[in-house]
């Protein structure tokens, strides 16, 4: 891991290296071309088109972790889960669980507030398909270690959104020297892991379905499955 030796020191300085990045030919050229062919609904609006940052105060208790942005939530916006079906699931239980100002998010100048919760994902650009590459979540892995570790200080709980972001959070948090059960325990809605930081911190890592229309449509995942995984989440603040 090379990389270890050029990580920020600042949120702001990394969310701003986020921004310019255009490391993976592929994505780049896949969220640019959705930001000018657009989506006819949101065809007078202007596209974010760019790799999206993390959303919320840089002293969060609760790191919210999903896969990517949306080619026409997030990449259109500029914020992540902001403006999909996703997001309308996520900041809705949030401000049920008093974590949001407002129950929605549709735009980056809303008026959405985050209180003691920083949502982030493992991919920072839309991947056609919504299935980053295996060196496109590599490429990537910097920038989630990073802030991760910048999250450190004050984070205590970890929710992680789908079987990616639960598969890499666990491992990033080993590679900062917490140490969790191995083997790993496997993605399952629900699943908790409880440890102890080597900082003396009671930390969790919970597992959630994504709230993806795949999973919401069909049921797998329902508006009390969520608002209750939160609240778990929650607890350990």
């Amino acid at each position: 891991m090379e990389w270890l030796g050029h990580l920020h020191k600042s949120l702001p300085l990394l969310d701003k290296e986020i921004i310019s990045c255009a490391k993976c030919p592929r994505l780049v050229e896949w969220r640019e071309e959705v930001a000018v062919t657009k989506r006819k609904s949101y065809e007078n609006e202007k596209y974010w088109g760019k790799p999206v940052p993390g959303f919320g105060p840089k002293n969060a208790g609760l790191v919210v972790i999903g896969l990517a942005p949306g080619a026409h939530g997030a990449n259109r916006t500029g914020r992540v889960f902001t403006g999909d079906s996703s997001g309308d699931w996520l900041y809705k239980s949030l401000h049920k669980n008093g974590l949001a100002k407002i129950p929605t998010s549709v735009g980056a100048k809303d008026g959405q507030e985050l209180f003691n919760t920083r949502i982030l994902c493992t991919v920072r650009c839309a991947p056609p398909d919504n299935k980053p590459s295996t060196d496109e979540k590599e490429s990537c892995h910097p920038f989630f270690h990073n802030e991760i570790k910048l999250l450190m200080p004050t984070a205590k709980s970890f929710l992680a959104l789908g079987s990616v972001a639960w598969n890499t959070t666990y491992a990033t948090l080993l590679e900062l020297g917490e140490v969790l059960p191995k083997p790993r325990k496997p993605f399952a809605h629900g699943v908790t892991v409880n440890f102890l930081g080597k900082d003396g911190i009671k930390r969790r890592l919970i597992a959630s379905y994504h709230p993806s229309q795949q999973n919401t449509f069909t049921g797998k995942l329902t508006e009390k499955m969520l608002d209750t995984v939160i609240a778990k989440a929650k607890i350990n603040l």
